[in-house]
């Protein structure tokens, strides 16, 4: 019987993969608003560039998730690209996104904040999901 194993090329590849919608969520796609919503303008954002303490919490923050995924999928049998992608999205739902607007709404923050925030996970575990899924290593 074929046993599900981590398939690491693939779990390398969502990192790659939710680091670009990352740039492109916070980019062109969201960034004016997500800005306006959090307070920021780039003259303050150009005066103060974010350290390495931020990008190597932002690598962390990508490289767990990934892997936790690939880990859950070897437990759970995922074997297909769309139940990978379903099975993400439900993670970041429940647990992701949920809880950020639920935090949102007692802080009083925009709830198209909420949207922004929770939806990048969304869509980010969703195609983590999806690329685990499809992307599978038998030992």
């Amino acid at each position: 019987m074929k046993e599900l194993t981590i398939n690491h090329l693939a779990v390398w590849l969502s990192i790659i993969l939710l680091t670009v919608l990352g740039f492109l969520w916070y980019g062109p796609l969201f960034g004016d608003t997500w800005m306006k919503l959090v307070g920021l303008d780039m003259a303050t954002v150009e005066a103060n560039p974010p350290g390495a303490g931020v990008w190597i919490t932002n690598l962390v923050a990508t490289i767990v998730p990934a892997y936790t995924l690939a880990w859950l999928f070897t437990k759970l049998q995922v074997e297909s690209a769309l139940r990978g992608a379903l099975i993400g999205l439900l993670i970041a739902f429940a647990f992701v996104h949920l809880s950020r607007m639920t935090s949102d709404m007692f802080a009083f923050r925009p709830y198209e904040l909420s949207w922004i925030t929770g939806g990048f996970s969304l869509v980010g575990l969703a195609i983590a999901g999806l690329v685990l899924g499809a992307w599978r290593k038998y030992k």
